[in-house]
């Protein structure tokens, strides 16, 4: 019994813990990387320092420079080449996007373009909820956290309707980490079949867009949807990127895409 009372009297003064976003803008550690900023302007002319410290060619000059989200690692070594300062994160959490061309962002200022809703229908037939199997292919478990803190009181992923499902046969569509390795092939595609029509593919994290670090090895497809990575891709309705992507980042995407979030980033109720 006293025990009991000790664990109540330490909830009452926690209070309540689950983060006030979206109705209010969240904060981030000083530490947080988010959606980089490009400054053209500040290249120098010839200098492609930022292009060859990336591991991953997220960078590249044509004509002006350009950096691929869905393969950038928000490692910072881009950051720490420039000596004039043309690449730096910003504490922006939206990244999500529905084609994967919007997550080329360019340095001449220009917004990116954020995930859309899906269309009429679609919503009209998923509702305000969400079911998704989530699948590890290959992944370094490290979207694969990201994605169980959802779950906790912090984030609480259930307020909005959306839910992990332990059986494809229960779920709406596919959650996608890691890179798609040879020996994950047959398995994603077995659950993507068994998931009932129309079915969404949700690809989360570097690996699952580009390949991330393991991109060019033999053993991974370099994704859901890229070619030649599998002989039968994914259709991806959703790139969320990050190495890996902040519970945030996820959540925000997920919305957009159900339509619950206004294009500046408030809830919809």
């Amino acid at each position: 019994m006293i025990n009991a009372w000790n664990v109540l009297k330490t909830r009452l003064r926690q209070g309540h813990r689950t983060t006030a976003w979206p109705e209010e803008a969240p904060t981030f550690p000083d530490r947080f990387r988010g959606r980089p900023a490009i400054d053209g302007t500040k290249c120098p002319e010839g200098c492609d320092d930022c292009e060859k410290s990336c591991p991953t060619q997220a960078i590249r000059f044509d004509p002006g420079i350009r950096l691929d989200l869905g393969r950038c690692l928000f490692c910072a070594e881009c950051v720490n080449a420039c000596p004039e300062g043309a690449i730096r994160y910003t504490a922006d959490h939206r990244m999500a996007a529905r084609n994967r061309e919007d997550l080329v962002l360019a340095g001449n200022g220009a917004e990116m373009r954020l995930a859309a809703a899906l269309d009429a229908k679609m919503k009209s037939l998923f509702g305000r909820s969400l079911k998704l199997r989530q699948v590890a292919a290959g992944d370094c478990s490290g979207c694969a956290l990201e994605l169980q803190a959802l779950n906790n009181v912090v984030f609480d992923l259930g307020r909005f309707g959306i839910q992990f499902v332990a059986s494809p046969r229960h779920a709406d569509g596919i959650l996608l980490t890691g890179p798609v390795t040879k020996n994950m092939k047959l398995a994603l595609q077995k659950t993507y079949d068994a998931i009932p029509q129309p079915r969404l593919v949700i690809a989360v994290g570097a690996c699952a867009i580009s390949g991330g670090p393991f991109r060019g090895s033999p053993a991974v497809l370099v994704g859901a949807d890229n070619p030649p990575a599998a002989a039968d891709p994914l259709p991806v309705d959703l790139y969320i990127p990050g190495c890996p992507p902040h519970p945030l980042t996820i959540l925000d995407g997920l919305l957009r895409l159900l339509g619950r979030l206004e294009s500046g980033g408030g809830h919809k109720l």
